[in-house]
């Protein structure tokens, strides 16, 4: 494996434009991250518009900042505190040069070598991810039962959402489980199975074998396109990464509406996947969201042809 010599190309982004796009992503996040914030601050839960602060690692508060991504150049007052910033330098006078500034003055850019001396195994493991999953055929027939397997033959104070019911009972659930194939093959929601659902899934994910099982139909593998984005912070603009951010915003709501919780009185009518009419809609939301997907997966992988060439055997 090896980082080819790459050419950094700076260009100078105007500070009026620059704070433009500060402030609208600004107002982009707080849209979700306002309502958890207060949340958070009264004890109170919610169970879908909370996830993507809760299970990944990315706080709002880093989510907040806005990064332009790599070989931008940022100058001026506003600049300065950028000085501190990880993964971010100073332009030398010749840089400073080719971007028409006159020498002396403060101007940053991402930090390209330390970033990739420091995060190149992460940076690598992303991109295994995302050419593999983006290779491999689309799997439309799981009908979201991950949620369901969570719950099997769980007793109702054991369930990993405790305060919402289930929409058929214990029973009823339990049936869907036993009624239907089970073939997850993203090991971050099978790794949640309740004891008695694991051997009912045809496929065996584990960590080790995550880069030969993520496939592009994987509501879970979608989703996770947000991780991967903020992973490769402040490479990325956070255009690209708040678009993946809204994606997973919208899968997660669609994957708890075929989950086996009761969220009528929460704003998510359930999509029925125990009938062939649920299952049928389940399968239109999941190829969508793939076809999206898709376009944000070959984005990321542009992102990444920029850092510079990985070459892994």
């Amino acid at each position: 494996m090896f980082w080819a010599a790459a050419v950094e190309q700076l260009r100078l982004l105007a500070a009026e434009a620059w704070s433009e796009r500060e402030a609208a992503h600004a107002q982009r996040v707080r849209r979700y991250a306002d309502p958890y914030l207060a949340r958070r601050s009264a004890g109170k839960k919610h169970p879908v518009e909370d996830f993507l602060f809760t299970y990944y690692t990315q706080k709002p508060g880093q989510l907040l900042r806005w990064h332009p991504g790599a070989g931008v150049v940022l100058s001026g007052e506003p600049a300065i505190a950028r000085t501190s910033w990880k993964h971010y330098r100073k332009l030398d006078d010749g840089e400073l040069a080719s971007v028409g500034l006159p020498p002396g003055s403060v101007a940053v850019t991402f930090d390209r070598h330390n970033f990739l001396a420091d995060r190149q195994d992460a940076v690598a493991f992303a991109d295994i991810i995302l050419r593999g999953t983006a290779a491999r055929p689309a799997q439309f027939g799981c009908f979201g039962l991950h949620e369901w397997a969570m719950v099997y033959r769980q007793d109702k104070f054991d369930l990993r959402h405790e305060y919402l019911k289930l929409r058929l009972g214990s029973d009823g659930t339990d049936k869907v489980v036993e009624d239907n194939r089970i073939r997850c093959s993203h090991f971050d929601a099978f790794r949640f199975y309740t004891p008695d659902a694991i051997p009912r899934n045809e496929l065996a994910p584990t960590r080790e074998n995550q880069r030969h099982m993520e496939q592009p139909g994987c509501l879970h593998a979608n989703m996770d396109l947000y991780k991967w984005a903020y992973k490769l912070l402040p490479a990325l603009p956070s255009e690209l990464v708040m678009d993946c951010f809204e994606l997973s915003w919208r899968i997660r709501a669609m994957d708890m509406q075929a989950s086996p919780y009761d969220l009528e009185d929460w704003g998510y009518p359930a999509i029925r996947i125990e009938t062939p009419d649920g299952k049928a809609a389940y399968v239109e939301h999941q190829r969508s969201f793939a076809a999206e997907a898709a376009a944000l997966r070959g984005r990321l992988a542009h992102a990444l042809a920029l850092l510079g060439t990985l070459n892994m055997q």
